[in-house]
This record gives structure tokens, C-alpha cells and sequence, in this order.
């Protein structure tokens, strides 16, 4: 049987005292799904990559970004519209850590079907 994703990287969401992780904190859980979006207008990293959720009522709460360092092929990969071939899910949440340490994602890509 073939798998139905394959594993790309794991990451800690950056930024995320700087942007709206407070606001939803209390619905995020591990395997909550979220979107990754390319911010080509960045003026701090030519190649970010930002990390969104969006509730159950449809708004889009911006959390944070994937680490500098860490998202250039992945910036490459959105910037070609390869949007849909990636899932992004928290696989770990630590309110008592650092802030910048808090929410640890995994990113895989989905089988083309």
C-alpha cells in the first residue's frame, strides 16, 4: 500500500508573540490544521512563508511564520503554486515554553491523486 503523505519537515512557529496566536490559543490542539501562505510583501525574509488558521467560522487568524532558515525551498515551492500539495498540522503545544517555542508543526505533502 502506497502512503497517502510523505514527510517534509518539522518546524516551531515563529513570530508567534507578534501576531494572533493569543486571540485563538484556546481552539488550537494538537492536529489542529493550518495554512501555509507565501508573504512575498515580508521586508524582514525574502523568502517567508506565513502560518495561518482559519476557525470554524471561516476568519483567518495569522499565527506566525515558518523559521527564517527553514523556508526557502518551501517559499520556492508556493511561489510555483504547489499550494495545495502541503498539510500542515500542530503535532505539539507547550504553553509554558519560550513563546517562540510554544507551537511545533509538521508539514508533509499529500499524495497527487
Amino acid at each position: 500500500m502506497e502512503a497517502k503523505k510523505l514527510y517534509f519537515m518539522d518546524c516551531h512557529l515563529a513570530g508567534r508573540m507578534y501576531y494572533d496566536a493569543d486571540e485563538v490559543w484556546d481552539q488550537l490542539k494538537v492536529g489542529t490544521m493550518l495554512k501555509l501562505v507565501r508573504d512575498k510583501e515580508n521586508h524582514f525574509d525574502p523568502h517567508a512563508v506565513m502560518v495561518v488558521y482559519e476557525d470554524n467560522a471561516g476568519e483567518e487568524f495569522k499565527l506566525g511564520y515558518i523559521p527564517r532558515g527553514e523556508n526557502e525551498t518551501l517559499a520556492s515551492l508556493l511561489e510555483m503554486g504547489w499550494t495545495d500539495i502541503f498539510e500542515c498540522r500542530i503535532n505539539k503545544l507547550n504553553p509554558d515554553a519560550h513563546p517562540e517555542h510554544q507551537v511545533y508543526m509538521t508539514i508533509k505533502i499529500k499524495r497527487n491523486k
